[in-house]
């Protein structure tokens, strides 16, 4: 049987690179959710960065240090939570402001901390802003580019982390390893994290709410329950599923990156690769290199093989990847080698969930769904450093052991991924 002729219109159009049929508004959106994400995970990884100095400082030890951290990822899952509903109620690029806002005003107060509770408090409310921004910039990009290249576009924003680690990597080898520095130069790390707030001058100016977003409607859709709705007979096995699937996914990776840094710099005889503080930072470039590339192919690649089977993929490479990285600490050369293969596989796998949870929401309740159930993940996951910290701690254990048992949670993760629908390339539901 002949097919029809393609049209000349049709033809064009397929000839045209995809990057040139998104519009102007569509690229400022997209800039400002990847800054965003990109200066939050700067804000975040200050701490990781200068854990060596602050058990110092302070005189705590690895279980504090990992309490610490998941106090904050305990708390970016309640901003999930809470921006998500700002993001419905008030606008998507609202909550974006102000999640910004929210992390970089945190990061100035922990600079004045002079005591482990006040660290605790100002790092429990940056967690708060971290959580709320990627909910606000995952629903913002989703709501705004087509459906066809949602997948690139959460890739490319989600690269910004490792962007963002980069840059943390950066300042604390300028700030830390300063021939000057001193035993408070973290203060001066957590400083630089102020700087953000800067961003949302930018944002107010150039970006706007979805049209998707401010068409929605009628007042009762802003008044519904979006919990009732989430959580309700129709959708409450669908939430449910993203929540164990995002608590495995973030329990493989905080357990692995946030000790990461700790990990290199630490001696050989305490489990580490003895790299040292300023040395270990060279060794996370390559890892972090790899991620950015990680996540930015995610989307490429998802869009070739299908979003599950590139999800699977980077799970079960990770998987493998994680007990030979964390065993090869006395040989630096494998380290480096392997460095960019673990980053990538072991990060870019985020980049399937701001439009693949996005697409299973309708849009009166989509922020407030996507933020509350990869959050509640998250807060799940949040016990990751604090785990790895206690099990480094067993006798005869160390970091680089302890990190191998994150791998059963990527596998857990290739598992969970099957018993969710897939609505790739659809238009969301409204």
């Amino acid at each position: 049987m002949n097919r029809a002729p393609a049209s000349a219109d049709a033809l064009a159009t397929s000839a045209v690179p995809w990057y040139r049929t998104i519009t102007a508004e569509q690229w400022r959106v997209l800039i400002a959710a990847k800054l965003g994400w990109m200066l939050d995970a700067m804000d975040f990884m200050l701490y990781a960065m200068a854990i060596g100095q602050l058990r110092t400082y302070f005189g705590f030890d690895d279980r504090t240090a990992g309490m610490l951290g998941t106090v904050t990822l305990v708390m970016s899952g309640a901003g999930g939570v809470l921006f998500g509903y700002v993001a419905d109620r008030l606008g998507r690029t609202r909550a974006l402001m102000g999640t910004i806002l929210l992390f970089s005003l945190a990061s100035l107060g922990a600079s004045t901390s002079q005591s482990v509770v006040q660290l605790l408090l100002w790092r429990a409310l940056l967690g708060i802003g971290m959580g709320g921004e990627w909910a606000s910039g995952a629903v913002l990009i989703s709501e705004t580019w087509p459906a066809a290249h949602r997948n690139k576009a959460i890739s490319i924003m989600q690269s910004g982390w490792a962007i963002g680690y980069l840059i943390a990597a950066l300042v604390a080898a300028l700030v830390l390893g300063a021939p000057e520095a001193g035993p408070d130069a973290w203060r001066w790390l957590f400083l630089v994290g102020m700087l953000p707030a800067l961003f949302t001058l930018w944002i107010r100016r150039h970006v706007r709410e979805p049209d998707v977003w401010l068409a929605r409607g009628a007042a009762e859709a802003r008044e519904r329950n979006p919990f009732g709705v989430m959580f309700g007979r129709r959708l409450i096995v669908r939430t449910l599923l993203i929540i164990l699937l995002g608590a495995s996914v973030q329990f493989a990776y905080w357990g692995i990156f946030f000790w990461l840094p700790a990990f290199l710099a630490r001696p050989v005889a305490q489990g580490g690769a003895g790299m040292g503080v300023v040395g270990s930072l060279g060794w996370i470039v390559p890892v972090q290199i790899g991620a950015y590339f990680g996540y930015l192919t995610f989307g490429f690649i998802a869009d070739r093989l299908g979003r599950r089977p590139t999800f699977i993929l980077f799970m079960l490479a990770a998987a493998l990847l994680v007990p030979v990285y964390g065993q090869m600490g006395r040989n630096p050369a494998v380290l480096m080698l392997l460095g960019p293969v673990l980053g990538y596989f072991g990060h870019g796998y985020f980049s399937l969930f701001g439009s693949f949870i996005a697409e299973l929401f309708p849009t009166a309740v989509r922020a407030t769904a996507q933020g509350t159930s990869y959050n509640i993940g998250r807060m799940a996951g949040a016990l990751a450093p604090f785990t790895i910290g206690a099990v480094a701690t067993l006798p005869g254990i160390g970091i680089g052991l302890a990190l191998a048992t994150t791998s059963a949670f990527f596998l857990l993760g290739a598992a969970l991924i099957v018993t969710l629908p897939d609505r790739s390339g659809q238009e969301l539901e409204a």
